[in-house]
């Protein structure tokens, strides 16, 4: 059995083994809330870095964001430029076919006085524009900025194409011009209005195929960080990273490692700034920087300096509650959310709180207003459990379905279900249980046909390419596997999916109520037979439970070691006396191949043991995998009470199809050799007294003959 406790490169080593037919890794398996429940309550999930940084920074109006195409999220992050692939055919952009191919010669120049010279037939936007690019490549930052600002200081009609360009260009020479003041902050504040005019003129609608307004966001920011202002960098990072640049992102995580680095007096003087004090905490929240579950070097020290730096702080509270609370420093927790307000986090970390304090009722009541106040698109993105299972973390489905935990200990069934199933496939592990554990099929059965309608069949192409059925298919299809396992066969049928489905539910339902109604004894064998083989053969797409024993969520390929419900603080015993109650019969993996034996073996209870179909149907059952031990019951059974067959050296490998008809016949034969065999030592006895009987009987026929005649 995989248990999803084995290190994830143990359990890949150990599928790739060569057992049988080769297995790939292992799929990821889901996090479950209800397996460890006490656990789940406890535990705050950490948070996502890219979702708490876009709390810090503001979106510039106007400024178009990264278009989808030009985002490359593995682009790389330490380039200031665009790519000289894109640059090169952006700079064609506008350009008749001649001009475009003396753009190209003059940057293969590295005198910027020979561009102006040789591309005097060009525009004057373009022409000075590649004489201050060609004297940026060559080192000269002077010169290059001087360029840039002629384009700049032209007309705005005469510079459509290259205004944007040349305050970004300007900017980035000022930049570098600033390592050689003698007043370096003074000069590097002269490069801040370049990129400030290079957004602004993209806002205006000039020229800005390398989306350069929004990387001078970026580029601003690098300027004020070299000045020493961490918090004004922080938050056009942040703002970069809104508008869809990765690089906006990529640089917050390098100034972490920055700011992770810098002596402790240096970093709680930084820590006293707002956007300093915000991306720390999202840092660690989100335990940016955790790689296998190990603590970063420097975490300590960062969780001490924010601890310290932000006493009596009302910014940001719900997320400075969230960091204490994570680090198991309570008592701070619930001082910042005396401040904290309504948020869905501040209500959720209250009802963890008062889940520690001892009061459901009260974090029953906190889960409810941060189900509420969780937008229903919000999601944190996907994480790892300590246990190396994956969850795609929407606060709100989370809150949810902690809140149904203290449902089911409250014996609030399907409030419960209600709130797992809400959120759709991210806890469908956990929704299945309740479903085909917890609750009766009565109450599942009205809840899917109030709130449960059949969502359209996928195609044949989408079955073929392996599409996921809509959570509201797979509960269908749940439901109807558990009515078939009741023996509500006809009920089954409408909650599968597709047709091809309902008519193998169709079939095996025929053949149990025709082994249920045959009064003679090989027709109910024959229907035994037909729903022995189609549960087997069928049996998970008809009959498997959707978690344990048989795990039809993974197609039976893969089952999870389950901890032993048992009655305690969050589990009622009257949820274990359900679970108990719906557990498979018998609670083996592949319970269905079980079903399968019996009804197979009841199929040859109602077979003459002479025939060949007694001795094929045995045979079959034993081909049905189902346990060592049955197969050896159904060999000895057959070698005990059936028939020599010539294929009885394959058995359970090499079966015929059990040929009920001469059966049938046999049924008769088998009384008539039984009287033959018993009446064979009185053989003569038995021939003169069926003669004197015969005789007898003629004498009596002629008497009444004879005396017909004499009345008539």
């Amino acid at each position: 059995m995989l248990t999803r406790n084995w290190p994830r490169h143990l359990l890949c080593l150990s599928l790739s083994l060569p057992l049988g037919s080769a297995l790939a890794c292992g799929p990821d398996f889901p996090m479950r809330l209800l397996d460890n429940r006490g656990q789940t309550l406890a535990d705050m999930p950490e948070g996502n870095f890219n979702f708490e940084i876009k709390r810090i920074g503001k979106a510039i109006a106007g400024l178009n964001n990264i278009a989808a195409a030009s985002h490359d999220p593995q682009a790389d992050y330490a380039a200031d430029v665009a790519p000289q692939e894109a640059r090169d055919k952006a700079e064609l952009l506008g350009l008749s076919a001649e001009q475009q191919v003396l753009v190209k010669q003059l940057r293969s120049l590295s005198d910027a006085r020979q561009v102006e010279a040789q591309g005097a037939s060009l525009p004057a936007e373009i022409r000075l524009y590649v004489a201050g690019a060609v004297a940026f490549a060559a080192g000269d930052q002077r010169l290059a900025a001087d360029y840039f600002r002629q384009v700049l200081a032209l007309p705005a009609e005469q510079r459509p194409l290259r205004s944007t360009w040349a305050a970004y260009s300007l900017g980035r020479a000022l930049f570098a011009l600033s390592s050689e003041a003698d007043d370096v902050l003074s000069a590097l504040e002269d490069a801040l209005p370049a990129y400030r005019q290079a957004r602004q003129l993209s806002i205006d609608g000039f020229s800005d195929p390398l989306e350069l307004g929004v990387a001078s966001l970026g580029e601003e920011a690098r300027v004020l960080r070299a000045a020493g202002d961490w918090n004004d960098a922080i938050e056009l990072y942040a703002a970069q990273n809104l508008h869809g640049s990765s690089v906006g992102y990529t640089s917050l995580k390098l100034l972490m490692n920055d700011l992770a680095d810098q002596p402790e007096e240096q970093l709680n003087k930084l820590l006293r700034g707002k956007a300093v004090q915000q991306l720390v905490t999202a840092s660690l929240i989100s335990r940016l920087g955790w790689s296998f579950g190990d603590e970063p070097p420097n975490q300590k020290k960062l969780i001490k300096a924010l601890q310290a730096s932000t006493r009596g702080s009302l910014d940001n509270a719900d997320r400075l509650a969230a960091m204490n609370y994570q680090q198991g420093d309570y008592a701070s927790a619930k001082a910042f959310l005396e401040h904290a307000g309504d948020s869905g986090l501040a209500w959720w970390l209250r009802a963890k709180l008062a889940l520690r304090d001892g009061d459901k009722n009260a974090a029953a009541a906190a889960y409810a207003k941060a189900a509420q106040a969780f937008p229903q698109d919000e999601s944190w993105g996907e994480r790892r459990t300590p246990d190396w299972d994956y969850e795609t973390l929407q606060p709100k489905c989370r809150v949810e379905g902690e809140s149904a935990i203290l449902a089911l200990q409250r014996g609030e069934y399907l409030q419960a279900f209600d709130q797992l199933y809400r959120s759709q496939r991210i806890y469908w592990s956990d929704t299945a249980t309740v479903a085909e554990r917890v609750l009766t099929v009565d109450e599942l059965k009205q809840y899917v046909d109030t709130n449960v309608p059949a969502p359209p069949a996928l195609s044949q192409q989408d079955r073929d390419n392996y599409v996921a059925l809509p959570v509201a298919a797979s509960l269908r299809n749940l439901l109807g596997r558990r009515l078939l396992r009741e023996g509500r066969y006809e009920e089954a049928v409408g909650y599968f999916d597709n047709p091809e489905l309902q008519n193998k539910a169709r079939h095996y339902g025929e053949q149990r109520r025709a082994a249920d109604s045959a009064w003679w004894p090989t027709k109910r064998a024959t229907a035994l037979f037909n729903a022995a083989w189609a549960a087997r053969e069928w049996g998970m797409e008809l009959l498997g439970y959707e978690l344990a024993p048989d795990y039809q969520i993974f197609g039976g390929n893969y089952s999870l070691e389950t901890p032993e419900l048992k009655a305690g603080p969050l589990v009622a015993e009257a949820e274990v006396q359900r679970q108990k109650a719906s557990e498979a019969q018998p609670d083996q993996r592949y319970h269905y191949r079980f079903v399968a034996t019996a009804l197979a073996s009841r199929a040859a209870d109602n077979l003459p043991h002479t025939s060949q179909a007694f001795a094929a149907v045995l045979c079959q059952a034993a081909g049905f995998n189902s346990s060592l031990e049955e197969q050896s019951a159904f060999y000895r059974r057959y070698v005990k009470e059936g028939p020599y067959m010539t294929w009885g050296g394959y058995f359970g490998q090499q079966c015929p199809y059990p040929d009920f008809a001469k059966a049938d016949r046999r049924y008769v034969t088998q009384v008539v050799d039984a009287a033959r065999g018993a009446l064979r030592p009185y053989k003569r006895a038995v021939q003169v007294s069926a003669i004197v009987g015969l005789t007898a009987l003629a004498l009596v026929l002629i008497t009444r003959r004879q005396r017909k005649a004499r009345k008539a």
